[in-house]
């Protein structure tokens, strides 16, 4: 690596890699790298990028410059303005979240009795458990972003809460969900971002500040909105009550949230003891809701109406990953890729434990299988998506992964 001087009177960083094009993931503005063999040189020094600050990593022998997280932790606030959460154990925590989903669904289905002693009692207090971890990491100045940044949240609320619940709609009828599960699946379709989406965007390099607004504001929101499009899409299926719904949430969600916002805004000493603890208490809780509904319903889940429901829910999250990516891409809205990349993930990984236990209090113990299946997929495949933004690839770039490489290539 070295640096060379421009035009402009600056010096740029130089890349020693081989030849291709690199576009920062920041703003339009932002500088575009030409890579040519033996070096490289950023043509420009505007970073107007909010909230992001530039950072080398190494890959082999190179050095990569890139935006949108720091080498200790990410921003979380959408402007330079507003402070910036550095790192701590619990991203690393976060990264672990699939295989502990994944494990926990084969302990559910192999050994039922492992989770079948958890009965929706103690769902209420999982969530709850959830909802806090979230609460804590807020305060007043990051709602304050919502009126600087109005645009891009709200594509983002409108993939989250009108495209995505017509898209499952759409889905449950092409594949003809089973009717012990098609409420359930309907009810996971109309809830909010989850949790997991803020980790997801960190590693596809997206706009975390964005993220964690999104996911915030929809679960806030959801003590409204979800009672009503659930009574809308389902309520000639199966009678919803929206009065007792939205009471549910708000013990469930609003109230941990609201509390883990004073804490943090009024009791730093507090989440500071707390804090450390609080991603190991969210994926315990996370495990249980997911384990319960997969251990009762097992022999429903692993019968020819277990595999019905399973294709519906992976092609949900498949069009909803794609839909909230290119939704975000359309020319009249004008959003870059980070804004692009965090759209999608918001959208197609949702908080399917609030929808487990909304659909175990409401609708019966068969409908919280597709939540509790839906937990899994969107895991797995939505950190597996995020690992491939991260990785510098692109989704043009697809078509290329089926191609054969040649040396010719290389040398191009």
């Amino acid at each position: 690596m070295a640096t060379v001087p421009c035009s402009c009177g600056a010096p740029h960083l130089v890349l020693r890699r081989a030849n291709f094009w690199v576009r920062s993931p920041g703003t339009r503005d932002a500088p575009t790298l030409r890579v040519k063999r033996g070096g490289a040189t950023a043509c420009s020094t505007s970073f107007p990028s909010l909230g992001r600050v530039g950072w080398h990593r190494r890959e082999g022998n190179a050095s990569l410059l890139s935006f949108g997280a720091t080498s200790e932790g990410f921003s979380v606030s959408g402007n330079g303005d507003a402070p910036a959460a550095a790192s701590d154990p619990s991203q690393a925590i976060s990264g672990l979240l699939p295989f502990v989903v994944a494990a926990t669904a084969v302990a559910a289905l192999g050994n039922p009795a492992t989770f079948s002693w958890v009965s929706k009692e103690y769902y209420a207090p999982a969530l709850g458990g959830i909802m806090l971890s979230i609460g804590i990491r807020l305060s007043i100045d990051d709602f304050a972003l919502v009126f600087k940044r109005p645009l891009p949240l709200s594509i983002g609320f409108i993939a989250q809460y009108i495209l995505k619940p017509l898209l499952g709609l759409l889905i449950a009828r092409a594949f003809k969900a089973p009717p012990s599960f098609y409420a359930g699946f309907i009810l996971t379709c109309c809830v909010a971002g989850a949790q997991l989406s803020s980790y997801a965007s960190f590693l596809s390099e997206g706009d975390v500040a964005l993220s964690i607004l999104l996911t915030s504001c929809s679960t806030i929101s959801s003590v409204a909105v979800t009672p009503l499009l659930t009574g809308l899409l389902i309520g000639s299926v199966v009678p919803v009550d929206g009065v007792a719904m939205s009471k549910s949430i708000l013990q469930v969600v609003l109230l941990p949230v609201t509390l883990g916002l004073l804490l943090n805004t009024y009791a730093k000493s507090v989440v500071n003891i707390i804090q450390p603890i609080m991603p190991f208490v969210a994926m315990f809780c996370t495990s249980l809701c997911i384990g319960s509904p997969l251990a009762i319903n097992r022999n429903q889940i692993l019968s020819s109406d277990g595999f019905l429901l399973l294709l519906p829910i992976v092609a949900f999250h498949i069009v909803a990953f794609t839909l909230g990516y290119w939704f975000a891409k359309l020319p009249f809205w004008r959003q870059e890729e980070p804004v692009c990349r965090t759209i999608s993930l918001c959208t197609g990984m949702q908080s399917s434990t609030l929808a487990g236990l909304l659909a175990t209090q409401f609708l019966g113990s068969s409908h919280a299988v597709p939540p509790a299946c839906s937990v899994v997929v969107m895991a797995i495949m939505g950190l597996s998506l995020a690992s491939f933004w991260g990785n510098g690839s692109r989704i043009r770039d697809i078509p290329l992964l089926f191609l054969p490489s040649t040396q010719s290539d290389v040398g191009s």
